[in-house]
């Protein structure tokens, strides 16, 4: 059964700015972020690569998660980014 939602991270390089946001249509939402029709905090620091995805089995769930993982200090946000993507790739060709 596919995920009814998604927490993701994306980054302008490597521990440069970071997003978190959530969605229920994830290759979608992140292809909006890279065409500059995704926030305007995105557009603003150049942020279009996803590094980091989860997830959820509700979009409840996903809600939940990005309210946790924003509340987050920086450093925990990295070290959960390079626990499963340590050279902060871009998972965007995974996903679409």
């Amino acid at each position: 059964m596919a995920p009814a939602g998604w927490t993701y991270i994306m980054a302008s390089k490597p521990r440069g700015m970071l997003y978190t946001g959530v969605t229920a249509h994830l290759a979608a939402r992140i292809d909006q972020h890279r065409r500059d029709r995704g926030s305007a905090f995105c557009r603003r620091y150049g942020i279009k690569t996803l590094v980091l995805a989860e997830p959820h089995a509700t979009i409840a769930d996903a809600i939940h998660r990005e309210k946790m993982l924003k509340a987050w200090q920086r450093a925990w946000k990295i070290a959960l980014i390079e626990a499963s993507n340590p050279r902060w790739r871009d998972l965007y060709d995974q996903i679409a």
